[in-house]
């Protein structure tokens, strides 16, 4: 069986009826920065479909560990959690050594940053980043703080869902992913001028961390499931397994 094109491995392409429009008024920074001409699709280069290879020994043994990687004295202030979840490409498959880059507000819902002047009190035993490599499985957990929401200047009284900011890089430049993790039963999420430039209330839902009772430590730390789906690959299907690879 031929491939579908020359590029048997070209990343599919986005959905863009489920992905956020660029030009969204009620988010108002979005709107000098937005495309002002429509969007083409190109097929995909050797610069998309390939990428940087990482490896465990370029991480740290904390880098996981947003509760003690930044301890000066004592442990991060706030209430204890455990994110975990797989990285998954658009057919279900795993994506194994992604990259998973992870940053947040502390639990006051401050930001360890020069330009974050909210009044909530820095932690001095919090930075608020970390990283983690998904596994063979595309497995990833990290633990962390809950993060506070925090006022903005958006609209008079806009306030951000809690969240956390998650950075993906899977096998290919075309796979770089960039969003945020929401927490289930937070109201705020319903205001969010962010949060609802995502129209499809399903593909909303997708943003939002369940509760995994699972998951939990006992006498430490409540666990959030948080799944992310990167591009797939195009692949030509052979009856129930990939051309050329394993059954």
């Amino acid at each position: 069986m031929q491939p579908l094109s020359d590029k048997p491995y070209e990343f599919n392409q986005r959905d863009r009826l489920v992905q956020p429009p660029a030009l969204t008024p009620d988010y108002k920074t979005s709107v000098m920065r937005s495309p002002s001409r429509a969007l083409i699709s190109i097929e995909n280069t050797l610069s998309e479909i390939t990428g940087p290879v990482f490896t465990a020994a370029e991480l740290g043994p904390l880098d996981n560990d947003l509760t003690r990687n930044y301890a000066r004295d004592g442990l991060a202030i706030g209430e204890r959690i455990v994110v975990h979840g797989y990285v998954l490409d658009e057919n279900a498959r795993p994506v194994p050594n992604a990259l998973v880059e992870v940053w947040q507000a502390n639990a006051g819902g401050r930001y360890r940053h020069r330009n974050d002047g909210y009044l909530a009190p820095l932690d001095p035993n919090f930075g608020g980043c970390g990283r983690t490599l998904s596994d063979d499985n595309g497995h990833y957990f990290f633990r962390t703080v809950r993060p506070g929401a925090y006022p903005w200047r958006n609209l008079v009284n806009d306030w951000r869902p809690a969240h956390i900011h998650f950075s993906l890089s899977g096998q290919g430049f075309a796979q770089r992913l960039i969003t945020q993790m929401y927490f289930e039963g937070d109201p705020l999420i319903a205001t969010c001028p962010i949060a609802r430039t995502i129209r499809d209330e399903e593909a909303l839902r997708r943003l939002i961390a369940a509760q995994d009772r699972s998951a939990f430590v006992q006498f430490d730390s409540r666990a959030y499931r948080f799944d992310i789906v990167l591009r797939g690959k195009r692949a030509t299907l052979f009856e129930d397994r990939v051309q050329g690879g394993k059954k």
